[in-house]
């Protein structure tokens, strides 16, 4: 039961780190209808910048503060290559996200090079309920804890959260009290940037981060997100949380290698069921 719960806890704990990359998902479809296939690029960028700065000799808050502003200037940058011209279409602007993705390989090899990076995490353990974990586990749970009621807050208290939960619920009606949607879309793709960048930092220490590692970032943050319908953060997060200790448990009692295709499986088992769900309900409505 020990070894259950210590593979649950690291799960948890990676599983928070999907939840981050699957609300800025939601966070960019909601307001533009895009799926941002460049997410994973974000918490690369923001991982990868927090270690070539801490080798710099700056400070870990310091470091990795400037590392999520990086993510978010990122994000910003790749919302106007897909939405900055009014009146592109979410596919293309889809297709532009998974360009953007794939070529930023060229640029993550040319500054921070081909090699896996990761930094020292914190240091200490802690024993809840008979099972002890390093305090890093208990870090990440805490800071995505806090960044979801910050969200929260945000979305219900403040001018700009509440007019990108207008443009999210009513674009049109948004435009006609004067709501720029296309700005707020840029908006949301920084919000994205910063949620992919501190999921970056976070799981940097955790598990080595590559130039390529945006895959795996991207198809278990989407996997979470389709729990939601990529509309729903507190779905995405519970999505996120089962998929990560469902992964633990799978590397802790089997194999490793089939992690990966524990997001695959639920991915698609949930977009199967949603179809099925819909279709039953437009068959009673008709």
């Amino acid at each position: 039961m020990r070894l259950f719960l210590q593979y649950a806890s690291s799960g948890i704990a990676t599983g928070c780190t999907f939840a981050l990359v699957a609300t800025g998902f939601v966070a960019i479809y909601r307001v533009t209808r895009v799926v941002n296939f460049a997410q994973g690029t974000f918490a690369v960028v923001g991982g990868m910048t927090a270690f070539t700065l801490l080798g710099h000799g700056l400070p870990h808050f310091l470091a990795e503060a400037l590392a999520v502003v990086t993510a978010a200037l990122v994000g910003l940058l790749v919302g106007a290559a897909a939405i900055g011209k009014r009146g592109t279409p979410p596919l293309a602007s889809l297709i532009i996200t998974l360009g953007i993705g794939i070529g930023t390989y060229a640029v993550l090899i040319l500054v921070f090079g081909d090699q896996p990076v990761s930094f020292e995490e914190l240091k200490g353990t802690a024993t809840i309920a008979g099972v002890t974990m390093p305090l890093q586990f208990a870090l990440v749970v805490v800071v995505t804890a806090t960044c979801f009621a910050a969200l929260t807050l945000f979305f219900n208290w403040t001018y700009l959260g509440k007019a990108l939960t207008a443009c999210s619920s009513n674009p049109h009606a948004a435009r006609l009290v004067g709501i720029d949607t296309t700005r707020m879309g840029l908006v949301s793709f920084a919000l994205g940037g910063v949620l992919g960048g501190l999921a970056g930092v976070l799981l940097t220490p955790l598990q080595p981060v590559s130039f390529d590692s945006d895959v795996g970032l991207a198809i278990n943050g989407f996997a979470a997100a389709v729990f939601g319908g990529i509309l729903r953060p507190v779905t995405a997060l519970v999505g996120a949380l089962v998929l990560g200790a469902a992964e633990a448990l799978v590397a802790g009692y089997w194999r490793a290698s089939f992690q990966s295709g524990v997001a695959l499986a639920v991915m698609l088992a949930l977009m199967v069921w949603q179809a099925s769900r819909r279709q039953i309900v437009e068959e009673g409505t008709a």
